[in-house]
């Protein structure tokens, strides 16, 4: 496919190589697949497992928030391995725990196993949450790459509504069902880690390593031969300039865009999108005392809206900008949760105004802060210093979710469902004053333009 071609042809990646390219990224973002599968199954296994395994409460939100613990273990040591072992080498590593874990979540008798393998799924996950985008990012064209790493994004939105139609599918199985939901998984975990061998290392990362002929390999299969070499040396020159501390994360031009990050990753978790997502079912069972099939059923149209409305964001973030769309997202989610909470409150709980809510509740997060948060953090920092910001950000976003993931059934029985939906509109509303007061616009700037700013706002 990287035979000579025309200078036109290598100025302008022909059909052939841009089919590889997106086949490339497609591959990489089946871990993005497997992540949001592996997050989401839980919400309707839990209902035959708590029973199955005489769950109590706290039990039930151990064996919904272990995978978070391994989430942000596998995000914390994704970094130190890729750039030891290479990144493919880490997502085909990634693969098989995805794999392994899924089937061994399916054998449990006592919820220390479980929670034993739903720690292994995490460190893929967090793992497949940090690599996956890194490895799209680091060998996608310049023209097409925001709109490849999106497919991660799009990726894991797919995977949970697969998740929801899965269940929903084995609900009839019976008592034991959950086992074949955990299971199910293994299918695309084992076709990841196929399809990794046919497709190459980051060039990138192999520039760093100092294996240029192959990096140039690599490229030219990408790019085209005449395009490869001024790539390369892009690189090699990038791969230069990063060679800085950890340390530099904190200096003072860099400490209000890290607070923001941190911020911005604390809080798209714990304004309470996850307790849709895992307990999902478990609401519609205890608060408005719907069938196992209904709960599970009415799980499919959360996810069909949060696909519907991620496409939307793709679409709109670059038209509307990061600020008006968070904006958007956070007020909306403090709207919906504030009724929510009052329709809990009322003397008779009623499906239809509880899913409407819910709906609105996730087509808010999924338009602007699930998305969006994402890309505010890819543009907060300069380049040499991105990777180990996101790492940082990365690990916070999963441990706050663990601590929502923890807490949601035990707010529920202080506060009462209502008490607790308006805790998070307070943290929603919270998201919305701090985007409108502290986040800059980063539609249209540069990087570089992006860096000069902070330095600005630091020397005032």
């Amino acid at each position: 496919m990287a035979h000579a071609q025309n200078s036109s042809a290598a100025a302008s990646p022909a059909p052939e190589r841009t089919g590889y390219v997106y086949w490339m990224a497609g591959v990489a973002a089946t871990a993005g697949l497997l992540f949001g599968f592996d997050i989401a199954v839980i919400n309707g296994a839990l209902v035959f497992l708590r029973r199955q395994l005489h769950l109590t409460e706290l039990g039930t939100e151990i064996a919904a928030s272990s995978l978070l613990l391994g989430c942000a273990a596998g995000a914390g040591i994704a970094g130190w391995l890729s750039d030891r072992f290479g990144r493919r080498r880490v997502l085909i590593l990634a693969a098989a725990l995805f794999a392994v874990s899924s089937l061994a979540a399916a054998l449990p008798r006592t919820l220390a196993e479980f929670v034993a393998a739903r720690l292994l799924a995490g460190v893929a996950t967090g793992i497949a949450s940090v690599l996956a985008p890194l490895y799209i990012s680091e060998n996608a064209p310049a023209r097409i790459r925001g709109r490849l790493v999106t497919l991660d994004q799009l990726a894991i939105v797919i995977g949970i509504l697969l998740s929801y139609i899965v269940n929903w599918s084995l609900a009839g199985l019976g008592a034991g069902s959950w086992r074949w939901m955990f299971a199910a998984a293994a299918v695309p975990a084992a076709g990841l880690g196929l399809a990794l061998l046919f497709v190459p290392e980051s060039a990138r990362w192999l520039a760093k390593e100092g294996r240029r002929t192959e990096a140039l390999q690599v490229l030219s299969r990408l790019h085209g031969p005449e395009a490869a070499g001024r790539e390369l040396a892009e690189i090699e020159q990038a791969v230069r300039e990063e060679a800085v501390s950890f340390r530099e994360l904190f200096r003072p031009a860099l400490r209000r865009p890290l607070r923001l990050a941190l911020a911005l990753a604390v809080l798209q978790q714990i304004t309470g999108v996850n307790t849709v997502f895992y307990y999902g079912a478990l609401i519609f069972r205890d608060q408005v005392k719907s069938s196992r099939a209904t709960a599970l059923g009415l799980d499919v149209y959360i996810g069909l809206v949060n696909l519907l409305v991620t496409l939307v964001a793709i679409w709109v973030i670059d038209r509307l900008g990061r600020r008006p769309l968070l904006m958007l997202s956070s007020g909306g989610m403090a709207a919906s949760l504030l009724l929510l909470g009052l329709e809990f409150r009322s003397a008779q709980v009623a499906a239809l105004p509880v899913l409407l809510l819910i709906l609105a509740y996730i087509a808010s997060f999924g338009v602007g802060l699930g998305p969006g948060v994402w890309v505010v953090l890819s543009e907060l920092f300069p380049t040499r210093l991105r990777g180990r910001a996101m790492g940082v950000a990365t690990v916070s976003l999963w441990l706050a979710s663990l601590l929502l993931t923890m807490t949601f059934l035990s707010l529920v029985r202080a506060l009462g469902a209502g008490g607790a939906f308006w805790i998070y509109a307070g943290l929603s509303l919270l998201t919305f004053l701090l985007v409108w007061r502290g986040l800059p616009e980063t539609k249209g700037r540069s990087l570089e333009q992006i860096e000069a700013f902070w330095k600005a706002k630091a020397a005032e």
